[in-house]
């Protein structure tokens, strides 16, 4: 089924794309959701002049966007956590405790735009890479430190001492 999409959806598109999924997937989610529509000829007919005026907006964000990546490469944010005397945190290190250390030095990034690489992997304290979808494309790099209560790097203790 070919829909619209009215709103960003993550692993799927960005507003106004045309996009292919399976009917189950459009009636059951992304209607009801208010996230698309059916891409009837009229409805790309409108979107085609939506795209056609906001076309010279569309180089302004593209533009902003990339200053913001460039701003936001050169960040790292640290997060305190607790962690075992192996090294091991208690509990996990999410995006909103990114999203929230990325707010008190004044970038306010919505914590579903942001991707920790190897998520899985963050039970250690150590550095971690977090990806933001800023714009169609644009994408910044943020270096996450995670760190005990203290705020000490501890090297993490190996297994075989």
């Amino acid at each position: 089924m070919e829909i619209i999409l009215k709103e960003d959806v993550r692993h799927l598109g960005h507003k106004n794309d045309i996009v292919t999924v399976k009917d189950g997937y459009a009636n059951n989610f992304l209607f009801p959701q208010g996230l698309a529509i059916l891409a009837t000829a009229s409805a790309k007919k409108q979107l085609a002049e939506t795209i056609k005026q906001r076309a010279h907006k569309e180089e302004k964000l593209i533009a902003d966007a990339k200053a913001i990546a460039e701003k936001l490469n050169a960040v790292s944010v640290t997060i305190p956590t607790k962690v075992s005397a192996s090294g091991k945190i208690y509990g996990s290190v999410n995006n909103i405790q990114v999203a929230e250390a990325l707010a008190s030095q004044g970038f306010e990034i919505d914590r579903r735009k942001i991707e920790l690489k190897d998520a899985d992997k963050v039970n250690e304290i150590g550095t971690y890479d977090a990806v933001i979808d800023i714009y169609r494309g644009v994408e910044a790099t943020v270096k996450v430190i995670v760190v005990d209560e203290e705020g000490k790097v501890t090297e993490k203790k190996e297994a075989a001492e």
